[in-house]
């Protein structure tokens, strides 16, 4: 769940419900801070499904077979497809893990700080008009909210992701692959620009699907950590969970030896998962668990330049 600090003291008002809170909360903190920094307008880099023609180039499997030039196509007897500027008007897409490893760190983890994220970064694309959509994805539960615009569907999606998500499979890691091949066929329609939130822990061999829907899509890639997945903590003896699988195990986490290789494991997961974004052809944006949601908003936007 969501921290619902920050409101000032007293009982919340009868009917408003913990969406609302967080929405207002969110709104309070970031919202008139962050406006300033985004207004003006925007060109996407896609050319796409607008009304003004600019390109033709030849046909690729990925591509709408219904903007091929067929007059083009049989002087050259070779498929090509009409290229349009696009519309304005821009769809985002919110892909959010939320298996069992997103829930580490508790009231404030990894799943709270998403959510906050989502519903900012939600906030602010639908402000100009824009629609906004998501795919909340568990091995053993995927839910699609259907793009659509107001303050409304900014309220559906807090909903959403302050409800307990479904029962997981014993035993099993997340499939991210999965998950990323069902936001590309759940927003293979119109091009978009898509969030994908996650830690990325879960079966590797996942790079190959985020490369399929950067290559249509204008994507942009927040993985969650929390600090201490990243350097052990002095705790002595603890009880560890694989969150993924269950599996228990007890450690002296003042040990040195175990400390160093956990270092060292920890080293290279994140040369791995460098790797893997740059063959996706993704520059990623770390968020930690500790850090200020503003600061994160604000040099997002400055990375992004836009």
């Amino acid at each position: 769940m969501i921290s619902e600090s920050g409101f000032a003291s007293g009982s919340p008002r009868r009917g408003v419900t913990a969406p609302d809170r967080l929405l207002r909360r969110l709104e309070w903190k970031l919202g008139r801070r962050l406006d300033g920094r985004l207004q003006g307008a925007y060109r996407t880099v896609w050319h796409g499904t607008g009304l003004d023609f600019t390109d033709l180039r030849a046909y690729t499997p990925e591509d709408d077979v219904r903007h091929i030039d067929w007059n083009v196509t049989a002087r050259t007897d070779e498929p090509h497809i009409r290229q349009y500027t696009e519309d304005r008007e821009m769809t985002a897409w919110f892909v959010i893990d939320r298996s069992a490893s997103m829930r580490f760190g508790g009231h404030d983890g990894k799943a709270s700080i998403a959510a906050e994220l989502a519903v900012s970064l939600a906030r602010l694309v639908a402000q100009g008009g824009n629609k906004v959509g998501a795919i909340l994805f568990d091995n053993a539960d995927k839910k699609v909210v259907a793009p659509r615009g107001g303050r409304d569907q900014i309220l559906r999606l807090a909903r959403e992701l302050t409800s307990p998500s479904g029962s997981r499979k014993i035993g099993t890691t997340t499939d991210l692959s999965e998950m990323l091949r069902l936001a590309a066929t759940t927003t293979s329609l119109r091009r978009s620009l898509v969030f994908v939130m996650s830690d990325f822990i879960g079966d590797p061999g996942w790079e190959r699907s985020l490369a399929m829907l950067t290559h249509r899509h204008e994507v942009v890639v927040i993985r969650v950590v929390d600090p201490a997945e990243l350097e052990l903590p002095d705790l002595g003896l603890v009880l560890v969970e694989d969150a993924e699988t269950g599996e228990q195990v007890l450690v002296d986490t003042s040990d040195p030896l175990l400390r160093g290789r956990l270092a060292e494991q920890v080293g290279a997961r994140e040369q791995a998962l460098a790797e893997g974004m740059r063959k996706a052809g993704v520059n990623p944006h770390r968020v930690t668990t500790d850090q200020d949601l503003l600061a994160v908003l604000i040099d997002m936007v400055r990375r992004s330049g836009r």
